[in-house]
């Protein structure tokens, strides 16, 4: 359909009633929606995790289910409780201490560890991909500053002229426009024949965040008929 969108988000990081404002304005836009998507961090140190898991799990009549991906926060939960590669998780002490790993730690019990081992590391969809960081990792943070020859190596990556992503937690939209673009991959035998990309432009679309800004929560709706953008702002 012409005016079905898809409404993307990220960044809850354990802000419930700012989840609840999104929530309200997708229902708000009358059955227009067609697909919602969470791309990570809706865990975080700001409110109640539990209760934005039991919120995520349990859609009201009329809402729409959430399709989920993981995101840092979500990462780092996981290694905390040894399910992931680095168990002493550094990247979370060097971000919020131990006393933060601690209170993240404690913030869900086992059984809601569990389903987050079910989630999905990202989604293809059409020329879409929507994820929280990058093909590369979670904490990719993709930015309006990020060199172009980066960019074009995330979207190579991904095979996808459209890469929504939430990891910076910014609202931006970007056109990567490559004249000439060759790609090469290096193996055991050693490099390989040079590879001609598409020149055809990408975009790369932050989606910003719901809960980090207290007061305002940002969310994305995109039409996949029409390539378009929008950018949406709640306030509560």
């Amino acid at each position: 359909m012409v005016n079905s969108y898809w409404a993307i988000c990220s960044g809850i990081e354990g802000n419930l009633a700012a989840y609840e404002a999104v929530l309200a304005a997708i229902k708000h836009q009358n059955n227009a929606i067609s697909d919602f998507y969470i791309l990570g961090d809706f865990l975080g140190l700001q409110g109640n995790n539990r209760a934005i898991i039991e919120r995520i799990q349990s859609p009201k009549v009329g809402e729409l289910t959430p399709q989920i991906c993981l995101g840092w926060w979500e990462e780092q939960c996981l290694n905390l409780h040894g399910l992931r590669g680095s168990p002493d998780a550094p990247e979370l002490i060097a971000k919020v201490g131990t006393d933060g790993a601690k209170l993240l730690w404690e913030s869900i019990d086992w059984e809601l560890v569990q389903w987050l081992r079910t989630l999905h590391f990202g989604f293809h969809e059409l020329d879409c991909l929507l994820i929280h960081g990058s093909t590369v990792s979670y904490a990719d943070e993709l930015t309006l500053d990020t060199p172009a020859i980066q960019l074009c190596d995330r979207l190579i990556r991904a095979d996808a002229n459209n890469l929504f992503c939430g990891r910076s937690g910014l609202a931006f939209e970007c056109w990567v426009e490559p004249k000439q673009l060759q790609s090469q991959i290096i193996t055991l035998d050693g490099p390989q024949t040079f590879q001609e990309q598409g020149k055809s432009p990408r975009r790369i679309v932050g989606v910003g965040n719901v809960g980090r800004t207290k007061g305002q929560g940002n969310y994305v709706l995109y039409n996949p008929a029409t390539d378009t953008v929008k950018f949406k702002t709640v306030c509560y």
